[in-house]
């Protein structure tokens, strides 16, 4: 069994047990989370698609971590022109764990 949603502006594909870095949430450690725009359902045998989300259908979820990303580093420079710039960059996330998939 799986769904297919979208968070963050993105589509995951998730079952039950499933731990997934999606984009920042609100929201601290332990706290539950849903999931509405839920695109496909599948229970092994049959496939509903939603036209574009499907009606009724929701994805549970458990908050487990909050944290950021590892650094990187964005570095400009332009030849013989003395321009140099740096900067770094940690994107935050969530990490989720999907406890039940209701379809």
């Amino acid at each position: 069994m799986y769904a297919v949603i979208v968070t963050g502006g993105k589509q995951y594909r998730v079952s039950v047990g499933d731990e997934l870095f999606i984009e920042k949430i609100t929201g601290e450690s332990g706290d539950a989370v849903q999931f509405d725009q839920v695109l496909a359902y599948s229970d092994d045998e049959t496939l509903k698609v939603g036209e574009p989300c499907l009606e009724g259908a929701v994805v549970d979820g458990e908050i487990v971590k909050q944290g950021k990303q590892k650094k990187i580093i964005v570095f400009k420079y332009k030849a013989k022109k003395g321009y140099r710039n740096k900067n770094g960059h940690r994107q935050p996330y969530t990490r989720v764990r999907i406890t039940k998939i209701n379809a």
